[in-house]
């Protein structure tokens, strides 16, 4: 005998399945256009530069150097694009000295045999909101001699640890020795100084050697597959000049270099997976230049008082020059020194008022992806696709139907030190944003920078290029579209981290962006200050507080009129 269930009311139980087969409906509708959009902007498989052509390189064909030891070197896409590189290079140029033949670590720059004095002002003993607090600096070496030469790595903050108050000094190298620090007195109560020396002269040098003579330290492979046949080879920017036959997937639209070795068996075209695979760490006879607590992100001590107390001003304004700085912490919240002031949006609600009618678009790195992450975890509303993406590469993206917002993230494309992605999810930045229709309800978000510390800055600069030329044709066919740029920041330093990600390769590259960028229409977030000047450590995720920060930036550009 059948047991009998009580039926639901008819009338509600239609409602709900029709409300129920639209909504299915409409989110199928909206995913297919847009996975339909991406494929119909895809580049084609084969260009005019080769890509997927097998060819023997001579030597000449991979290196424009007079000496094997550089060979990362390619020409410019345009005339145009060889004088700009020519005057970045020259304008962001660091006094590195030459290393000596008989190498003696006794000569180098020591931190903890150096020392910096706060400048006092003789019109007024006071220090006020407003002024300027100027530190002198002097660099000794172990042997206690004061240094005769320039290029240090030096990093200044004045900070307030109760107030949870930090700001970033100006650093001026006087290639004598010596080094100024400056900083603007933005609150009341106490300022202490810190100076930091993260590589002495002599390991810059190093570094600045690496990126010409082992580009090729971070390895990369390709796995290539037919049926039942796989074979892997060696890729990347750059290969070693050799006559073995050479895949060439330079993108035939920004005419970004990529190659990999033939494989033995396969073709060119059957490349599947991109990996990074390992590192190749050896300082050699230079390894003592680069140790922790000894001469490697190591506090310089004070002569004298460390710190000043700040009163406020009675004026009422500021007394001091113009801020060269883009904000400072104060109770933990960035404040802003341009013209866009910081609003804090610290509810759900707030940020999703912010984002409504909006589309945002992301692209770069993983600290890209760390703001995708949090915007994510605070818009319970905004439904998260993963579209069987892979956890850390995506393509990721996030509806919230009822606001009509959407949030999109994308990697950048090769050199990438991620697990192994599929080969047809690289894309370059400067390829997608040629797919965005653009106007004032777009927002373009990228950071391109922690992976390329490897290569020589023209490397870096090829690609900035692209990225803005891009950046250009979007904003004539939609000047209503926000372009904002994340840049790059500090992160927690040892032996093998500086081999290839060393703070020196992130501040060169984030000098050069800012040149880069610096005459077209679009807005900053400061991460290099922002991390710099915070309390918490260095890593190359910022921990959430600073993350929280960024997204606060972002959102002030996004609604710069609404109050949090």
């Amino acid at each position: 005998m059948k047991e009998e269930v009580e039926k639901p009311d008819k009338c509600s139980c239609h409602k709900f399945v029709v409300v129920f087969i639209f909504l299915t409906t409409f989110a199928i509708i909206l995913l297919s256009y847009y996975m339909e959009k991406d494929q119909k902007v895809a580049p084609p498989p084969l260009n005019s530069l080769g890509q997927n052509k097998v060819y023997t390189v001579p030597v000449w064909d991979l290196t424009t150097a007079s000496k094997g030891d550089n060979f990362c070197r390619f020409p410019p896409v345009s005339p145009e694009d060889a004088v700009e590189e020519r005057l970045l290079l020259a304008s962001n140029a660091w006094p590195t000295p030459s290393l000596l033949t008989n190498f003696s670590l006794s000569k180098t720059s020591n931190p903890r045999g150096s020392h910096f004095v706060i400048l006092t002002k003789d019109w007024d003993p006071q220090w006020h909101v407003g002024d300027q607090l100027k530190v002198l600096i002097q660099i000794n070496d172990f042997q206690g001699n004061p240094k005769k030469t320039g290029g240090d790595f030096i990093l200044a903050r004045l900070h307030n640890p109760v107030l949870r108050a930090g700001v970033t000094g100006q650093v001026t190298d006087h290639l004598n020795g010596s080094y100024s620090a400056e900083f603007p007195l933005l609150w009341d109560g106490r300022a202490e100084v810190e100076v930091t020396l993260v590589h002495p002269s002599e390991a810059i040098t190093v570094l600045s050697r690496l990126t010409k003579e082992h580009p090729d330290r971070v390895q990369f492979v390709s796995i290539f597959r037919s049926g039942k046949v796989s074979e892997q080879t060696v890729c990347n920017v750059c290969l070693r000049p050799t006559k073995e036959p050479i895949c060439n997937f330079t993108d035939s639209k920004t005419g970004e270099p990529w190659f990999c070795y033939k494989p033995k068996k396969l073709d060119c075209d059957t490349r599947v997976i991109h990996s990074r695979t390992n590192f190749i760490v050896n300082f050699g006879p230079y390894a003592t230049l680069f140790q922790s607590k000894v001469n490697m992100n190591v506090f310089i001590s004070p002569s004298g008082a460390s710190s000043v107390n700040v009163l406020q001003n009675v004026n009422g304004t500021a007394s001091g020059s113009k801020f060269n700085q883009s904000g400072y912490y104060l109770n933990g919240l960035w404040q802003s020194l341009t013209s866009t002031p910081v609003h804090h949006f610290d509810t759900t609600a707030a940020i999703s008022q912010c984002l409504q009618n909006k589309m945002l678009y992301m692209y770069g790195d993983s600290t890209v992806r760390q703001w995708y992450e949090y915007l994510i975890g605070r818009l319970p509303d905004l439904m998260h696709f993963n579209m069987n993406s892979l956890k850390l590469i995506g393509p990721f993206m996030g509806i919230d139907y009822k606001r009509k917002t959407m949030v999109r993230f994308r990697v950048h494309g090769p050199p990438l030190r991620f697990t192994p992605l599929p080969v047809a999810e690289l894309h370059y930045v400067a390829n997608e944003l040629d797919t965005l229709v653009g106007g004032e309800n777009t927002v373009v978000v990228f950071g391109v920078w922690a992976h390329f510390g490897t290569f020589p800055t023209e490397i870096y600069i090829r690609r900035l290029l692209s990225i803005r030329k891009a950046v250009v044709r979007l904003l004539k066919r939609a000047p209503d579209t926000l372009v904002v740029i994340r840049t790059a920041n500090l992160r927690h330093l040892t032996p093998a981290i500086a081999w290839t990600n060393s703070d020196f390769y992130s501040m060169e590259r984030d000098k050069i962006l800012r040149a880069v960028f610096k005459d077209v229409n679009v807005r900053w977030v400061d991460a290099w200050e922002m991390t710099v000047s915070h309390y918490l450590p260095h890593d190359i995720h910022p921990p959430v507080p600073i993350i929280k920060n960024m997204i606060d930036v972002l959102l002030s550009f996004i609604c710069p009129g609404m109050v949090s």
